[in-house]
């Protein structure tokens, strides 16, 4: 980019500046907002009754048909009086077979109008609902972790809206007293068809059902990613929800404008908080359209993301850093999709994991050709424990900050070794985990207090204003065996920013050893235009190439140029092309990857890197 004098404004940020109180007790900092909470609404489905009362034509979400060969063909949307009518429908036959807070509705499916569907009429029945990472189902051999969900759930009911694409896993966790809603049949299982779920009888249990819901009222079970053991149900309750919401209205500095229908592209999966939860909802609180996008920034998937932005110009677009690299490398290939993209953008988001300096730089560029201006980058920090805990809620140029509490959030930083540990009160978090209450006593401390087990540090001390910066998990840093704390975190970040755009994603090494190593996984697509070696035609073939393993040498050899001491010196890195395990809790369905579990399952990896003389695999880097 160019240099700070030169660079032009952002676009406005119509949110209100950072204003905190810091409180320091004990050794401990208590830090809140002081803005306060806004209105809340009374429940999710409250506030979509509504928005169909309100619009009842305008359009609440779109999918494309799927075609016969695979593909998708024009978009298909529904409305928000029809969703809203057609929830009231699944609502009542919900009622019709017993299930209610004891009897929740289970989803193996990803996002579709029909889950949408599926997921307000069970809240307005007062049926928790446990959406379940697909992976579980279609990407894993053993089912263990959908067996694990489905015995600590006890679901009356499971959504499967491809069923047969999901017949051999309900085989295996499901028995026959399980009602399985599809909507094609499954050959040899007996199936209530979706379009079926409706009731003859008397309506007026539907208003009963609705005045009973309050902010206490259980709307989800969702798992935690299991990327540490098995999943734990974590209870969502409609005040958790609605408090996000209420919190991020908080901070608004201007009305929506109601000239304008937000709309917005949604990949990330329903079983998390991010999408699931604070997409989905803050969605039905501005009156927005979701498009629904069927691909993920994956090889082979993320060209469907970029068809979609070819005829979606979303106001606000977040997701995770990796699709920001994605997207970056397509708009500087095609300045039609960047002005398209740019065109009506306010901000751009990133969660789950730390913007690199290089990307976020690359995405400013591009602003700047499509638009004159900066584009203001947001990011909200959050747990599934949690939702939302804090958001950058100003214009900055610094990438890594988790923000500020939220209003209704106080935040308190606890000492941990060279650390402070991140805990959180307030009313995003959860009462505590389904049929554990031995988890739920150990995940809050003597002052109720949530321990999220990261740890922030501020940007400036002595002026706190500036924002907390995430400071990795307080488990993942380790030493080297001089004693030297390396921050997992912060380096994994400069890593992969530093080889830009060879890396997918890596894992640090180290523990007890002498230097830092690396365990790195190839952006497929890139390392293949670096290699431009058309004789190599595997994946394992290119790792190999004489130009790539330059690149990654001179690359992090300027990196550790750069300074910092032993801690962010990499000096070996070991490139892999098996994919990460979601079998072996390597990867979350969202694509974040687990530093101990990886160690764990390829430690023979990282003998490889600590080897006397490394082998032929393994990049040396001066």
């Amino acid at each position: 980019m160019t240099a700070q004098a030169e660079l032009p404004p952002f676009k406005p940020l119509p949110l209100k500046p950072p204003s905190i109180a810091v409180i320091r007790k004990d050794g401990n900092i208590y830090v809140r907002s002081r803005y306060p909470l806004g209105e809340m609404a009374r429940s999710i489905v409250h506030l979509l009754e509504v928005r169909a009362a309100a619009h009842p034509e305008r359009p609440f979400m779109a999918e494309r048909t799927p075609l016969q060969d695979g593909s998708t063909g024009d978009w298909r949307f529904i409305t928000y009086g029809q969703i809203n009518a057609r929830a009231n429908e699944i609502a009542l036959a919900l009622l019709d077979r017993g299930l209610g807070p004891h009897a929740p509705l289970m989803v193996l499916s990803g996002n579709s109008i029909r889950h949408a569907a599926m997921m307000l009429g069970a809240m307005k029945a007062r049926v928790p609902i446990a959406p379940v990472s697909v992976a579980y189902s279609l990407v894993s051999s053993d089912y263990a972790k959908l067996r694990h969900v489905v015995e600590l759930c006890k679901p009356a009911m499971i959504f499967a809206e491809q069923g047969p694409l999901f017949a051999r896993a309900l085989t295996a966790v499901a028995d026959s007293a399980v009602e399985i809603v599809s909507a094609v049949p499954i050959p040899e299982r007996a199936v209530t068809l979706y379009d079926a779920l409706k009731s003859d009888k008397e309506p007026a249990r539907l208003v009963h059902a609705l005045t009973q819901i309050h902010h206490g009222t259980v709307a989800k079970y969702l798992f935690t990613s299991g990327s540490t053991g098995m999943p734990k149900g974590v209870i969502q309750t409609h005040g958790m929800m609605c408090a996000v919401v209420a919190a991020q209205e908080a901070l608004r500095t201007e009305p929506h404008d109601q000239s304008e229908i937000p709309q917005s592209l949604e990949w990330m999966p329903w079983s998390h908080i991010s999408a699931g939860n604070i997409g989905f909802n803050n969605n039905l609180q501005v009156g927005g359209t979701v498009y629904l996008d069927a691909g993920k920034p994956l090889p082979g998937m993320f060209e469907e993301t970029i068809r979609n932005l070819r005829e979606i110009a979303p106001l606000v677009f977040g997701s995770a850093p990796i699709a920001f690299a994605w997207l970056a490398d397509a708009m500087e290939k095609d300045a039609a999709l960047r002005d398209k993209f740019f065109s009506k953008l306010r901000q751009l988001g990133y969660g789950g994991a730390t913007l690199s300096q290089d990307i976020y730089e690359r995405i400013q560029a591009l602003s700047i050709a499509a638009t004159g201006k900066r584009i203001p980058f947001t990011t909200m920090y959050g747990a599934t424990e949690t939702q939302g805990v804090t958001v950058v809620h100003w214009l900055t140029e610094r990438v890594g900050l988790i923000g500020l509490p939220l209003p209704g959030m106080t935040l308190k930083l606890v000492p941990n070794g060279n650390k402070l540990e991140v805990r959180v009160k307030g009313p995003t978090v959860t009462p505590g985990y389904l049929a554990r209450p031995d988890l739920t006593k150990a995940a809050f401390d003597e002052e109720d207090f949530y321990c999220l087990g990261d740890a922030a540090r501020f940007v400036d001390e002595a002026v706190p204003e500036q924002g907390l910066v995430f400071d990795g998990r307080v488990t993942e840093d380790f030493k080297l065996d001089t004693g030297t704390w390396v921050s997992v975190g912060t380096l994994r970040a400069q890593a992969l920013a530093a080889a830009s755009p060879a890396l997918q994603d890596c894992v640090v090494c180290g523990h007890d050893k002498p230097f830092v190593a690396l365990l790195a996984w190839p952006n497929t697509s890139a390392v293949r235009e670096i290699a431009a070696d058309s004789a190599r035609s595997t994946v394992d073939e290119i790792l190999s190439a004489p130009r790539l393993r330059a690149f990654i040498k001179e690359r992090f050899a300027a990196h550790n140029q750069r300074g910092g001491g032993s801690s962010l010196r990499i000096k070996r890195v070991l490139l892999m092309s098996e994919s990460p395990s979601i079998d072996g809790h390597e990867i979350t369905d969202k694509g974040y990857i687990n530093q101990r579990a990886t160690l764990e399952r390829r430690a023979r990896l990282v003998d490889l890197l600590y080897a006397q003389v490394a082998p032929a695999d393994v990049i040396e880097i001066d």
